[in-house]
């Protein structure tokens, strides 16, 4: 079983609006073994949807559209589908109902042009919509199922997941179940050729390789008739990729990311941990907070941008500074011992580097940063070359920071439990 996801929407096509709903809708369809054939987005043109209903029609089993449902003149979704399938637009009574109650509750008299909201072609179905006044509409016909959806995110995603998914469940098509195993200090190519012997055996479950900022995520995919059969099918390959890549997998689960996998395993070892950060400006511990229970473990982070900071706050010595410069393995070394001692946390993470897009030289280009991290009094430094604008080069500070923070981390737990 396929299907087709149509956005319909001209500030969509203008950019305007950044086009959520069709990610959402296919990651969605995905899970339930519904293959997408395909995604556009067209204008809120009578024409040309007109066109794209006929082309999809040709070749998918499901039809998805959202957008167009609204009260004004431009919304010509449904009206298109009716004019395709050759039915005409009948009023739905609870959805009338439904509009009703929604502007009496607000104190708002509706326009005319809201009641172009209750029509639906005849014969289909009418999906209630918990967060706005344009239903959903499920349309079966012969040869193709049509399902309508309204644009605005809040209102699609809670009507797709409370009714569209068990609906589409119902079709039987079976399930499709993901585990992603997401690894550091592995490039995607050898990542790539440490597992092809799996990939070129591949059938169900499917491997596959993602490049992210700084990581791999190795994508396993099966597909069952139901989601117990489908795991079963994930769970030996993730075993194994685990296996091939040890320390190197942080996670395989899709909700955990690298700054989530680092306080764990702080709080697990019962480690505290501080930032000293220049070129990233608090980047680094910004990234820590943002997960749930950064509370109990990180003490506190020193953004030490200028010369004078680096001094004051984590002692780093102006004979340092003179001699090697402020962006220099041995800055970034006394940064992380400064921030620990200071601090009196388990682990600091230090960084200082050029972001750009001026301050480089021949000696000192931008992108060159070292990032260093101390773990009860070992120390180590790393030095990088970045490219890219000022962003991408702290995005990838901050990260890589990260990834030398779990490494150092994971180091020292090993001598400690095997010397």
């Amino acid at each position: 079983m396929n299907a087709e996801i149509i956005c319909v929407g001209t500030e969509l096509l203008l950019g305007n609006i950044v086009n959520t709903n069709a990610a959402f809708i296919a990651e969605r369809i995905s899970r339930l073994g519904i293959e997408c054939y395909n995604q556009c987005v067209i204008g809120d043109n009578m024409d040309r949807c007109l066109s794209q209903l006929k082309e999809s029609s040709s070749r998918s089993d499901i039809i998805i559209l959202s957008g167009g449902l609204g009260p004004t003149e431009d919304d010509m979704t449904k009206e298109a589908v009716a004019k395709f399938t050759k039915l005409p637009l009948v009023e739905d009574a609870e959805s009338r109902r439904s509009i009703e109650e929604y502007f009496a509750k607000r104190g708002i008299e509706p326009t005319e042009n809201n009641w172009k909201q209750a029509l639906i072609p005849k014969g289909a179905k009418a999906v209630p919509n918990a967060n706005g006044t344009a239903p959903g509409i499920i349309l079966e016909t012969k040869n193709c199922t049509y399902i309508l959806l309204p644009g605005p995110p809040i209102e699609l995603e809670a009507m797709f997941d409370s009714q569209i998914m068990p609906y589409l469940q119902g079709l039987g098509a079976g399930v499709i179940f993901s585990r992603t195993v997401k690894i550091v200090g592995v490039g995607e190519s050898k990542a790539e050729t440490m597992i092809m012997d799996m990939i070129d055996a591949q059938s169900n479950p499917t491997i596959a390789t993602y490049a992210k900022t700084g990581e791999v995520h190795i994508r396993v995919t099966a597909f069952g008739s139901d989601e117990k059969e489908a795991k079963k099918l994930v769970k030996p390959v993730v075993k194994e990729l685990k296996a091939r890549f040890g320390n190197s997998v942080y996670a395989a689960e899709d909700e955990i990311s690298l700054e989530q996998s680092v306080v764990e395993l702080l709080a697990s070892n019962k480690m505290t941990l501080s930032t000293v950060e220049s070129c990233t400006g608090g980047l680094i511990s910004a990234t820590i907070v943002s997960v749930p229970g950064a509370s109990d473990v990180l003490k506190c982070g020193f953004v030490t941008y200028s010369n004078k900071a680096k001094r004051k706050l984590v002692g780093v010595k102006k004979g340092t500074l003179d001699k090697y410069g402020a962006v220099s393995k041995q800055t970034a070394t006394e940064m992380a011992k400064g921030g620990a001692a200071t601090s009196k946390s388990d682990v600091c993470i230090s960084v200082t580097g050029l972001a750009g897009p001026g301050g480089g030289s021949a000696e000192k280009p931008v992108g060159l940063v070292y990032i260093g991290c101390s773990v009860k009094g070992e120390i180590k430094v790393k030095e990088f070359h970045f490219s890219g604008d000022r962003n991408k080069i702290r995005a990838l500070s901050v990260k890589n920071a990260l990834i030398l923070a779990r490494e150092c981390i994971l180091e020292y737990i090993s001598k400690v439990n095997f010397g």
